[in-house]
């Protein structure tokens, strides 16, 4: 199953040539999920072919310009492209009134069902469970409400070994007990264990979406074990008291959290614009967690 997260944007509250404010396609089984939606993502989706049409749900983290005002922009062109099944939408409670203001001053009324569900950022919540994926929320620490988002891949079936099955004769119709664990019973009563016509799945990959939030240990637990952890790193540790200041993470504390939850690899990203280049916050993350990259805009990492 298709499990790989694109990046739209890396930048941080200002965009700089060549990065853009916060945007993310994840891609979970062929199923799109955006999440924040900074000025400019609808171009970068252009740019990196991403299909809006394919977006059913979509993630806000908080409402800081550079998270969210690219989403009326994208909103809109949905509804100027024809788009009539249903658009979930996730984000602070305020979230809907500024939409709701932005389309009554326009006079538009959208012509699909806009479906807002508000996110409470004091504690973690499920917020969507479907065939493929249970989301979380992830309470954060930041200067004003702020929420993380935890995807955390379902169990998949176990996998037939076809060839035994066609030596037994197994009948079709019995294929899918065999996936969801069960024995066979052959019509003489010979019981042949599960284990022995089926292998195992591969075990559920998580991904864990760290917004804007100072180094604080209280979401360590929900992230622990994490296929791929996403951070942000908005400083290097020589500006950790403006880091503190603003509610932000350094690149150095980014490693120590992903060391720390075990995170299985590192993605860094929401860089100051201070920053002309990158290096010195990748190589200040890997001096404490090797396995970690940079969110490169229109760079897909596969979560294995």
């Amino acid at each position: 199953m298709k499990f790989e997260v694109t990046i739209l944007g890396s930048s941080s509250a200002t965009p700089i040539f060549n990065r853009n404010p916060t945007a993310q396609a994840l891609n979970i089984n062929e199923r799109l999920y955006l999440i924040d939606c900074g000025e400019g993502t609808q171009q970068q989706m252009l740019r990196f072919d991403v299909k809006a049409s394919r977006i059913d749900h979509i993630f806000i983290s908080h409402l800081h310009g550079d998270h969210y005002l690219g989403l009326v922009g994208l909103l809109s062109s949905m509804h100027l492209n024809g788009r009539k099944k249903a658009l979930y939408l996730f984000g602070p409670a305020h979230l809907k009134e500024i939409i709701d203001l932005q389309f009554k001053y326009s006079e538009t009324t959208l012509q699909f069902p806009l479906e807002f569900t508000a996110i409470d950022a004091q504690k973690a919540e499920v917020i969507v469970n479907n065939s493929d994926v249970i989301v979380e929320t992830i309470p954060l620490d930041h200067r004003i409400p702020c929420t993380g988002f935890l995807f955390k891949e379902k169990k998949r079936l176990r996998k037939l070994i076809k060839e035994k099955l066609e030596d037994l004769n197994v009948p079709v119709e019995y294929y899918t007990a065999l996936k969801r664990g069960n024995d066979y019973t052959s019509a003489s009563g010979k019981v042949y264990k599960n284990d022995t016509l089926t292998t195992d799945s591969q075990a559920p990959k998580s991904y864990a979406y760290c917004s804007d939030t100072l180094y604080n240990e209280q979401y360590f637990e929900q992230i622990s074990n994490v296929t791929l952890l996403y951070h942000e790193s908005t400083f290097l540790n020589d500006m950790l008291d403006r880091a503190k200041e603003t509610h932000h993470t350094t690149a150095l504390q980014a490693g120590e959290i992903a060391l720390k939850t075990h995170a299985r690899r590192l993605l860094i990203g929401h860089f100051s614009a201070r920053y002309k280049t990158l290096n010195e916050l990748l190589d200040e993350a890997r001096s404490v967690f090797p396995e970690t990259e940079l969110a490169i805009e229109g760079k897909t990492f596969a979560i294995e």
